[in-house]
């Protein structure tokens, strides 16, 4: 056995990649597919579309690389999550278009929920916040719309599933309707301590049972994929959410590790260990993953601004023409010289919570430069995630032991070494940054042997560089304090409806 398979199916692409036993890319492939708005607010995919990107990427890397199907141990799936399909077991035909995580048509039902008094019910269920964001009330939205829907999920010919389920169900013609916890704890449909599907909250969204995949472990033998697909069978073994798969590649295993990707925004995970922990710091609860020998949660937040700070002042200001001139820009002093940039553009999020915020820089001076502006910025991605850590420090009771790091922004030293300082503790980034794919390859080739065990992953995990804190404990306090002051500014600016 040569390689394992990963099918990373994103928001905007279907991308496979194959790895090594050493963990080296043997090859990428990727396509990009259509992006539907019907309506304000609206956001679909066409699964069919999303299913033949899909094949077509992983026929082409396996071409690519020279493989025969025999040579490759394992599929392992990483998927957009909470995108939500419905289609007929018989044709295997979705009945109307994925309902894309970023959809808020289902806002007035949740509201109607919340003012239920539901809302504090399902949280302690699910260890999520009642919103639009999660599969639940998109699945009973496609049941009360489409014609003959809820009709045919009662007679048991409908089956839903989130992009995971889609793709196992398309690998294997049918025979193998699964999802795996990670996935199933972003429905608002499972019950996070049984790790099952729970009567009450589908009694509450008037949602059949028959109609939701059967809930597995995240590394496990689902199936046999179809050999007509690629020549000869090959066994899916792995599947895990896109946020969760990357901590499970950052080789997060351990409790009180945590990952932030930097990217239009941040998701950071904490691992909390192999019970929940309910967030009173306004976090999402989750599965991590499940594993024969290992249970994880984690918690999980979100900072909606991050990368598009450093975008905004490319096209908004023009001081930057490519965003990786920032950071030359930003080393051009050694300070913010007391400039702090809240960039609440599309307000925020976790654990603040303010919708009506609103973009905000105080402290300029006749002074300040366009360098210290850019510094500003990227402080401000930094001082967020501060904000979302030691909320999850405090919910878990753990402080943090380090932050590994992904995605583009965390190729800025000058960031990363901030966000050391601010957070008084080490930032690590790793050499392989496709931790997403790589933690759905983990996943599978564990569970089909072709990795032994968790030591040897862990030898192939290896730091590029070790941020450490460099600030002085008080130093990094007393910015703090001040960054919030800069956040209160900014709260309840936009009008309300």
């Amino acid at each position: 056995m040569k390689a394992i398979l990963a099918l990373d199916q994103g928001t905007t692409s279907s991308r496979a990649i194959l790895y090594s036993h050493a963990g080296d890319i043997l090859g990428v492939a990727q396509r990009e597919f259509q992006q539907i708005f019907p309506k304000s607010g609206w956001v679909e995919h066409n699964p069919i579309e999303i299913w033949e990107t899909q094949l077509a990427v992983a026929r082409e890397v396996i071409a690519a690389c020279k493989l025969s199907p025999s040579e490759i141990a394992a599929i392992g799936i990483t998927n957009q999550r909470e995108t939500t399909v419905v289609w007929d077991r018989k044709s295997g035909l979705p009945i109307y278009n994925a309902i894309v995580w970023q959809d808020r048509r289902t806002a007035d039902d949740c509201d109607r929920l919340k003012r239920s008094g539901q809302a504090a019910w399902i949280t302690e269920k699910t260890g999520l916040v009642v919103d639009p964001y999660f599969s639940g009330t998109k699945l009973r939205w496609i049941l009360e719309n489409v014609p003959d829907a809820r009709a045919k999920a009662q007679n048991g010919s409908l089956a839903f599933g989130t992009i995971d389920s889609w793709l196992l169900w398309n690998l294997t013609q049918g025979r193998a309707h699964k999802t795996d916890t990670s996935n199933a704890s972003r429905t608002m449909l499972m019950n996070l301590s049984s790790l099952a599907w729970d009567p009450e909250l589908l009694e509450l969204l008037d949602i059949p049972e028959s109609i939701l995949p059967e809930i597995c472990k995240s590394s496990e033998l689902y199936a046999q994929s179809d050999p007509g697909l690629f020549g000869a069978s090959i066994p899916i073994a792995g599947i895990a959410g896109d946020q969760q798969a990357a901590l499970f590649g950052q080789n997060c295993t351990q409790l009180g590790m945590a990952k932030n990707t930097y990217g239009t925004g941040c998701f950071m995970l904490m691992n909390v260990g192999s019970k929940p922990v309910l967030s009173k710091q306004r976090l999402l609860a989750s599965v991590g993953w499940s594993r024969p020998e290992q249970q994880c949660y984690v918690l999980e937040g979100s900072v909606f601004i991050a990368g598009a700070a450093v975008q905004w002042l490319r096209d908004g200001l023009g001081i930057i023409k490519k965003a990786s001139e920032v950071e030359t820009l930003a080393s051009q002093v050694v300070d913010s010289d007391g400039v702090y940039l809240v960039p609440a553009f599309a307000g925020l999020g976790a654990p603040h919570w303010d919708a009506y915020a609103r973009g905000t820089i105080v402290g300029i001076t006749r002074g300040t430069t366009a360098a210290h502006l850019a510094r500003a910025a990227l402080e401000g991605i930094a001082f967020q995630v501060a904000d979302v850590l030691t909320a999850m420090e405090k919910d878990s009771g753990n402080p943090l032991t380090e932050l590994r790091v992904d995605g583009g922004a965390s190729a800025n030293n000058l960031l990363m070494q901030f966000q050391a300082d601010v957070m008084q503790c080490p930032v690590i980034r790793p050499k392989i940054i496709e931790t997403t794919s790589l933690g759905a390859a983990y996943l599978a080739g564990l569970a089909t042997g072709f990795w032994k065990n968790d030591s040897e992953i862990e030898r192939i995990w290896q730091a590029d560089r070790r941020f450490e804190p460099t600030m002085k404990p008080q130093e990094a306090a007393s910015r703090r304090e001040r960054w919030v002051e800069a956040l209160d500014r900014s709260r309840q600016w936009a009008d309300q409806p």
